[in-house]
């Protein structure tokens, strides 16, 4: 496993070869067995195909025209409800200050990294785009208000290999027993 976190990138440009239906249900399967707290799983992915319905979701994502040579992206979405008793017909956005939310991106954004690594598994590439904001991204996917839209992942084959990025040393991160 360490292999494939070592290798997999943030891609920027893809080939035209589309995705075959057995990889991208591999990938979706991958986010569907994370875990989740209290096995809430809070979480539903839209698998975006067509070019129009591409280029609406890469207009509201701040017009990165990089991402319309991915064939498809799969959209993550995390349910606050499925962490709650209630469907609270609330309005959540970037400010939104509910405990069961930050519950709920946190357990979406564990299956999308699932994603990532069985994409990578798979030979294909991705970026996680979150450069959006609710109110208009949830529109052009018929997201409803209550829902938080966690990230864009383009994904198909990769036509580029970045270099691996510089990372700190656990030297710099990793504290024992304290602070």
């Amino acid at each position: 496993m360490i292999e494939s976190i070592k290798h997999r990138r943030s891609i920027c440009k893809y080939t035209s070869d589309p995705i075959e239906p057995e990889k991208l249900q591999s990938v979706l399967e991958a986010a569907r067995l994370a875990p989740s707290g209290n096995n809430k799983q809070p979480w539903m992915f839209i698998v975006v195909q067509s070019e129009q319905q591409r280029r609406a979701v890469m207009e509201v994502s701040n017009h990165q025209t990089w991402m319309m040579s991915a064939p498809v992206f799969i959209v993550a979405v995390a349910d606050m409800a499925a962490r709650s008793e209630a469907d609270l017909a609330i309005f959540l956005d970037e400010n939104s200050r509910h405990w069961e939310l930050k519950r709920a991106i946190r357990d979406t954004a564990i299956a999308t990294e699932n994603m990532l690594l069985e994409a990578d598994a798979q030979g294909l590439g991705t970026c996680w785009v979150g450069f959006f904001v609710q109110s208009e991204i949830r529109p052009v996917l018929g997201i409803p208000n209550n829902k938080f839209v966690l990230g864009v992942i383009p994904i198909g084959y990769p036509a580029e290999q970045p270099p691996a990025r510089p990372r700190k040393p656990l030297s710099e991160i990793v504290r024992y027993e304290k602070w």
